[in-house]
């Protein structure tokens, strides 16, 4: 899906953009909440305001979103860390250019199933993300891992988000690993209950901005003007959830009101502003994070999805832009 914004400044009322004129600026993103900042600098006119005519182009996961910055049909996306570590590792030059979010991922157990803690997974099925994304990396090497288990010991379908609220409500699986707002809708709408939310006991920089080395050289301060507008949307997201919720709601409910298991009618702005709220946003990358990042590439390793066991991390990072914004 591609959509287009063009505002003129002046009739937003704005300070003039940080660059000369109106440039066409291509990004990529994925339909979760850990994507908000992008939906909400188009929607908000953020983009506008720092001299972009933006296009949003949307995908169905990380996995194939990095195809387009390789590919050059993307100026930037904002996705897993993970898929700039497998293409870099195969050669592609890419850069890590900014921070976004710090994961968020429950696990959500059917009332039914018998599971209480992760350990009671061994023998179930589990809806999840796409094999090989950061989620999928992050589940089996950490979640699964720390209790002892591998994903011999069940059934993972990496599935769309919205299809693993389906598949759980309907009883088709025994959990679901889920992005918000999938898992506040799950919680509201099927007999699940969260036993697991990774943010909590592993804290990492889940999403973050990504693009190809020559769009940065070549296009630095229109890149930079971007990454400006993404985090004046996240101070919106961290400071005001419901402000943030009046502009992206559309994104993952189409009706003014969810129906519940137990609570009648909820209005979509408030469960989404809920769910803006248990999330992380950050526009900055942080020591911590670059450790974590290291860390998580190790574990890729250990799963073969890196060749190299000393991958080099710090080579994709370019934090010119928060250090010239003094983060």
């Amino acid at each position: 899906m591609i959509r287009r914004l063009f505002i003129p400044l002046l009739a937003l009322g704005l300070a003039g953009p940080a660059i000369a004129e109106n440039e066409e600026f291509r990004v990529g993103y994925v339909r979760v909440m850990d994507d908000a900042q992008v939906m909400l600098a188009y929607e908000a006119g953020l983009y506008a305001k720092h001299g972009l005519d933006a296009e949003l182009i949307e995908f169905s996961s990380g996995t194939d979103l990095i195809k387009g910055i390789v590919g050059g049909q993307l100026d930037i996306g904002v996705l897993g860390f993970s898929n700039a570590f497998t293409w870099a590792g195969r050669g592609a030059d890419l850069r890590i250019v900014g921070g976004a979010q710090r994961g968020y991922h429950a696990l959500l157990a059917h009332d039914d199933a018998g599971i209480d803690e992760v350990a009671d997974l061994a023998g179930k099925d589990l809806a999840s993300q796409k094999q090989g994304s950061t989620a999928d990396i992050v589940l089996k090497g950490v979640t699964l891992a720390e209790a002892g288990l591998s994903d011999d010991d069940l059934n993972i379908m990496g599935v769309a988000p919205s299809v693993a609220v389906q598949s759980l409500a309907g009883g088709r699986v025994d959990a679901a690993f889920l992005f918000e707002p999938y898992a506040s809708i799950a919680k509201l709408q099927a007999p699940v209950t969260e036993i697991y939310e990774i943010g909590e006991v592993w804290p990492f920089p889940c999403m973050v901005v990504i693009t190809a080395e020559e769009t940065l050289e070549e296009r630095r301060e229109v890149l930079w003007a971007a990454l400006d507008a993404q985090r004046e949307a996240i101070e919106m997201l961290e400071s005001d959830p419901e402000e943030a919720a009046g502009y992206i709601t559309s994104y993952f409910v189409k009706e003014d009101v969810i129906e519940t298991r137990d609570q009648g009618e909820i209005a979509s702005e408030k469960v989404i502003a809920d769910a803006i709220a248990t999330n992380d946003f950050s526009a900055e990358l942080t020591e911590a994070d670059i450790e974590r990042m290291k860390e998580l590439a190790g574990i890729m390793h250990e799963q073969g999805i890196l060749e190299q066991a000393d991958f080099d991390v710090d080579a994709l990072l370019d934090l010119g832009w928060q250090k010239e914004r003094e983060l």
